[in-house]
């Protein structure tokens, strides 16, 4: 970027950042969602044993995160794996390259780590972000995530007990 007006300043989250996540988020969902980011901040700076979380400042204003976590050895994997559940660009500072310096970094951050996967989950419907990713080198894995309504599966146990369909 031009000079030091501009620049892109990759940075770690800090819970300080909240409101300024949460302002971003309601502009993309049209939702203000605070105190879901209140919890998702706490565990991800707090609980998280490895803090992989990072920000992106312009002229000292927060323009975009990414947040995410290390598991080790979840649903039967011997080897760690870093999860991005949270890909945040305020509209205003989109097409700026903002998402990709984010992901450059955690990738750095990961390879130092010695964490060698890097998993997300994309809607099937969210072309932009499945473009991104694909840009920056994601595939699909040979990996089925299922998802059970609770208060259907109530349905089919109560229909099995009884006989009735």
């Amino acid at each position: 970027m031009e000079g030091e007006s501009g620049k892109l300043i990759v940075r770690v989250l800090k819970e300080s950042d909240c409101m300024r996540l949460v302002h971003m988020d309601e502009a993309i969902s049209g939702r203000r969602r605070t105190a879901w980011y209140e919890g998702k901040i706490r565990r991800a700076m707090v609980e998280s044993d490895v803090r992989i979380s990072l920000g992106v400042e312009v002229d000292s204003v927060l323009v975009g995160a990414v947040m995410g976590s290390v598991h080790y050895g979840e649903f039967g994997q011997a080897e760690p794996v870093a999860i991005l559940d949270t890909v945040l660009v305020d509209p205003a500072f989109s097409r700026r390259g903002i998402a990709r310096a984010m992901l450059d970094q955690l990738l750095e951050n990961l390879q130092g780590l010695r964490i060698s996967r890097l998993r997300t989950e994309v809607a099937w419907d969210e072309f932009e972000l499945l473009g991104f990713f694909g840009k920056m080198g994601f595939e699909p894995v040979p990996r089925l995530v299922l998802e059970l309504d609770v208060d259907s599966a109530r349905d089919i146990q109560d229909e099995e007990m009884t006989g009735v369909r």
